[in-house]
């Protein structure tokens, strides 16, 4: 699909005399340092400079990404201002790590500025605002992807492939659960569900894009809780995942000593495909009543789905393509089922 826009109008990787991708980061909290540490891993692209107004250094987060954005940190120029960062015409990608909604004039600011952009997820809390946005950077001729790490996890996409294949058969039954403790840091932001969107969308978004991007739209959603604490159940009536049920719950836990989890179990006609988090074979198959490992770096990549998602969108741009790996167009669709579930609370 084309997205708009000359060739001679989109902004070039070839800037640079070896064809490297620069890189600007705006807001350098917990998600900042986590793409400064995928970048910094990245072949293909260089860190240029970072820019964030409130100077946060938080390090807390639901995972634990690796510790390569301090040595970046300490090395790397700090813009005085968003304009300065975006004049650099050594940047040719602008990640996006503040918070949500700050985002959209932030993108739209770098769209206009003829960046490539990666938009932390949620792109905007309004899909039609994530819809206005894809149009204008489709116009400009830039890619401009939204941060849907979850597609980009290895075993997910592993499962995600498992599942589109029928390699197991049909997929019949599926659950998904993701919970965490209530942010303690940024709860000025987080808490406030006008801003954040609340676990429904800091959380919860991750399985609901899940179940979009492995088995499709569903045809029907019954949500119950809160946007802090939510369970929903699909139900697919068409199409290759007819006759499938998926649940996902999502949320918050009051206690802050509670371990993240991220669970997800696929049953398939002849085999049920499971992931558990901090296992020590995180994906396994159960077949006729054996189980078998599913072991990264040797059935799937190694690293997380930060560091795939930044190396798909460098090798996208590097490769002069027209559309990113996930599009903001996507974004909105997922945003649009999130808002099917959060009008039944």
């Amino acid at each position: 699909m084309s997205t708009g826009g000359s060739a001679a109008s989109r902004p070039s990787v070839e800037r640079t005399s070896d064809g490297v991708v620069g890189v600007g980061v705006v807001g350098v909290g917990f998600m900042g340092r986590t793409h400064l540490a995928s970048y910094a891993s990245t072949a293909g692209c260089a860190i240029r400079a970072v820019f964030d107004p409130a100077q946060r250094q938080a390090a807390a987060g639901n995972l634990i990404t690796g510790s390569g954005a301090d040595a970046a940190l300490a090395t790397l120029p700090r813009a005085a201002s968003l304009e300065e960062l975006l004049s650099r015409t050594d940047i040719d990608l602008v990640s996006i790590c503040t918070p949500t909604d700050t985002h959209v004039a932030l993108v739209r600011s770098a769209i206009r500025a003829g960046k490539h952009v990666l938009v932390e997820k949620p792109a905007a809390l309004d899909a039609r605002q994530i819809e206005e946005l894809d149009r204008e950077a489709r116009a400009a001729g830039v890619l401009a992807m939204p941060a849907h790490c979850m597609r980009f996890w290895p075993a997910w996409t592993w499962m995600a492939d498992a599942v589109r294949t029928a390699r197991f058969g049909r997929a019949v039954r599926a659950s998904f659960r993701r919970l965490g403790a209530r942010p303690s840091w940024s709860q000025d932001f987080y808490l406030d569900v006008t801003r954040s969107g609340g676990a429904a969308i800091d959380l919860h978004i991750h399985d609901a894009d899940f179940v979009r991007f492995a088995f499709g739209e569903p045809d029907e959603v019954a949500s119950s809780g809160s946007r802090m604490h939510l369970s929903t159940r699909y139900r697919f009536h068409s199409g290759p995942s007819a006759g499938l049920v998926a649940e996902a719950e999502g949320g918050w836990m009051d206690d802050p000593g509670f371990a993240f989890m991220m669970v997800a179990s696929i049953q398939c006609e002849r085999a049920m495909i499971d992931f558990r988090l901090g296992r020590e074979h995180e994906l396994v198959v159960l077949e006729n009543g054996v189980q078998r490992p599913i072991v990264a770096g040797a059935d799937y990549p190694a690293g997380s789905g930060y560091d795939h998602e930044i190396a798909a969108l460098v090798a996208a741009i590097r490769s002069g393509a027209r559309e990113a790996p996930v599009t903001l167009a996507d974004a909105a669709a997922t945003q649009r089922l999130l808002d099917r579930e959060l009008g039944q609370l």
